[in-house]
């Protein structure tokens, strides 16, 4: 490996076109162009839509990320680039452009799992973890970035939540994954955005339906949490969405003090679920560390509720920072950089693969 290792990394797995450097694990850029306007209109992303502004956006982005970070291209060493999971047709946009670049500077293009990034969204340097005590008052906030070979983190689990998958995952070390369990139908993500939807709050819904919820009674109305007492580690949450349909449809209105009560029922019972099957994961796997991951970790109550099981179990903690938790650039290139130190990776023969899996 060489001394100063630099990578451009590029995703477009939605409706975000993004490009970041990544200088020997350090981020250096982190650009995003947001479609989230341009969606809002449709109530949600159109695919086609979505790939003809990652074709106008991408460039600039990956000029923009450069600029940043003071590198030129002949200064890279690697690019990487999202393979999948995703939309096709977007996955198709970052992907041929990366091999572009890629052929043109005559250097390796990896592609890398959106899922694994996300959780590689926990190795961003400076970190803060935490190391947690006994009491959920007093919480240790000490900085402590998470080294390449750093044993004292694995075995970690890493609990991953996000509009179109919900993983439980046992990380025993850099690149081996076990998948304890995930979601049989629609994700904790969907479910969110879908109740969102139902009640008029526009789109993105997940972000609007947290933020209401603020305001409502997590106690009002009694909805199911599906699969939460089963003895496996997989998820549930279409029986949810039916629920919460009926229930919207038994009155032609709803005020806004009634929707923010759903908003806060919905919450309640999807985070209750999450952290039910993290705790008993804990229970039986006794990680050193749990890590969150995804769109969804960006849920204050998540979050809150995610930090109170490190502090009752007495184990390390990860949660990123919100810029990490939506889709970007940065998760990419690092984990390509972690790929890279462990071993050399694939570089050619690759295509997008929308449905791409953790293994």
């Amino acid at each position: 490996m060489k001394k100063i290792l630099k990578i451009l990394s590029i995703e477009t797995s939605c409706d975000e076109t993004a490009a970041a450097v990544i200088v020997n694990g350090t981020i250096k850029s982190n650009i995003i162009a947001s479609q989230v306007k341009l969606h809002a209109k449709f109530g949600g992303v159109v695919p086609e839509v979505a790939a003809r502004e990652h074709l106008m956006a991408i460039i600039p982005t990956i000029d923009l990320a450069l600029k940043t970070a003071k590198t030129n291209l002949e200064d890279l060493d690697y690019i990487a680039v999202t393979q999948g999971p995703g939309l096709a047709t977007s996955l198709m946009v970052g992907i041929d452009t990366a091999k572009a670049l890629g052929a043109a500077l005559d250097i390796p293009v990896i592609p890398i799992n959106h899922l694994e990034a996300h959780i590689y969204a926990n190795f961003v340097k400076p970190l803060t973890i935490a190391r947690s005590v006994a009491t959920k008052q007093s919480y240790d906030r000490s900085p402590r970035a998470f080294g390449a070979r750093d044993g004292n983190i694995f075995p970690s689990l890493i609990l991953i939540v996000s509009g179109g998958h919900t993983l439980l995952v046992q990380m025993r070390d850099h690149g081996q994954y076990h998948i304890l369990g995930e979601t049989v139908d629609d994700a904790a993500g969907e479910a969110f955005d879908k109740t969102a939807k139902m009640l008029g709050l526009g789109y993105p819904g997940g972000p609007a339906l947290s933020k209401l919820a603020k305001s409502g009674n997590p106690t009002a109305f009694n909805f199911p949490r599906p699969m939460l007492n089963s003895a496996n580690f997989e998820f549930s949450f279409s029986g949810l969405k039916t629920a919460v349909l009926y229930k919207i449809m038994e009155h032609e209105t709803w005020n806004m003090k009634q929707k923010a009560d759903i908003a806060a029922s919905v919450q309640a019972a999807i985070v209750d679920v999450l952290i039910a099957k993290l705790e008993k994961a804990i229970q039986r796997y006794h990680p050193k560390t749990i890590m969150l991951g995804g769109g969804v970790a960006a849920n204050e109550l998540l979050r809150q509720r995610f930090k109170f099981q490190a502090s009752r179990f007495k184990i390390h903690c990860s949660i990123p920072a919100l810029e990490y938790c939506t889709d970007n650039a940065a998760m990419i290139g690092l984990a390509a950089y972690h790929r890279l130190i462990r071993k050399k990776p694939q570089t050619k023969n690759f295509s997008a693969q929308p449905n791409l899996s953790l293994k």
